[in-house]
């Protein structure tokens, strides 16, 4: 198996990142007085936020299973990465398009429009470096698919969310220089006014993109298509199995739970069966060390 993603470790990149840009834009947004601006604070602010809950998340997954949760807590982490997307979709989308449809009712001449300039042009390199450390993750597990493939199949919902999140803020802060450089250059505060608008549509489309797929995942996902396959490809090969009938799999954040229905070649007592049974279930964990739960159902028929 390849090297599975580090999603702490994007995580933390983008939290560092978004903090600094935060403090940077609400400076900024203070001077300048720019919609646009604002609306990328807050955006920053959520995201820092963001990053929070997913480490939260995180460290959840990592609870011992209980009696009440004999399963483990792995899906904890779909919770927190679902909330994110409200978040960004509430905090974020909607007071952006609040900002700016305000702002095109009470048009303000922008302060200090270089200031602005200058923190954009800081954000947009913090923002880059962010999106650099989670591409570097996101292609540890693409495996030749496009980035949308993986942001379809991916069962790593935080390292979906800290993507879309990454996405959003470079796309962001593009439109928030362009509406300040519109409006400098105009001297029309209508600029500024759309801008803002035009960040806060984008933050609640991407929003709901990153919410359709963490629901799946909250509902109930089955591995990655890809790995199901080499699951399915490995048990086929199996000497000890004469027909696989089935296989059932459930995501739970990093681990998964696997069952299996399958013929077993006779091997003449039940003891033999259940040896066999036990090598194929060592072996599959080896190879696939994401399998936590593995249940093995020999039957006769499907």
């Amino acid at each position: 198996m390849a090297g599975q993603a580090d999603s702490l470790k994007s995580v933390l990149f983008a939290l560092f990142a978004n903090s600094a840009i935060a403090i940077a834009k609400g400076f900024a947004a203070y001077f300048t007085k720019s919609g646009a601006m604002l609306a990328e604070a807050i955006h920053s602010v959520a995201d820092a936020g963001n990053q929070l809950l997913l480490i939260l998340g995180l460290r959840q997954t990592r609870k011992t299973p209980t009696d009440d949760h004999p399963l483990g807590f792995g899906k904890s982490i779909y919770f927190w990465s679902f909330l994110v997307a409200v978040i960004l979709f509430s905090v974020g989308g909607m007071f952006s398009v609040y900002e700016g449809t305000h702002k095109l009712m009470h048009p303000e001449p922008l302060s200090f429009p270089w200031v602005a300039i200058g923190v954009l042009v800081f954000a947009i390199v913090a923002e880059g470096i962010s999106l650099w450390g989670c591409m570097r993750e996101v292609n540890k597990e693409r495996h030749g698919r496009s980035l949308m493939q993986w942001f379809r199949q991916s069962r790593s919902s935080a390292l979906i969310v800290v993507f879309g999140e990454d996405i959003a803020a470079l796309l962001g802060l593009i439109f928030a220089m362009f509406a300040v450089v519109a409006t400098m250059l105009t001297g029309n505060p209508l600029w500024d006014a759309l801008g803002t608008i035009a960040i806060g549509i984008l933050l609640i489309v991407v929003a709901v993109f990153v919410a359709i797929e963490v629901k799946d995942l909250l509902i109930g996902q089955s591995v990655e298509p890809r790995i199901l396959a080499e699951m399915k490809a490995f048990l086929g090969e199996r000497e000890e199995i004469a027909a696989l009938y089935n296989v059932i799999t459930m995501q739970f954040g990093p681990d998964a739970m696997v069952s299996i229905k399958a013929r077993m070649v006779a091997t003449g007592s039940e003891t033999g069966m259940v040896k066999a049974i036990n090598r194929v279930e060592s072996d599959f964990k080896k190879t696939f060390p994401i399998t936590t739960w593995l249940f093995f159902e020999p039957d006769l028929e499907d």
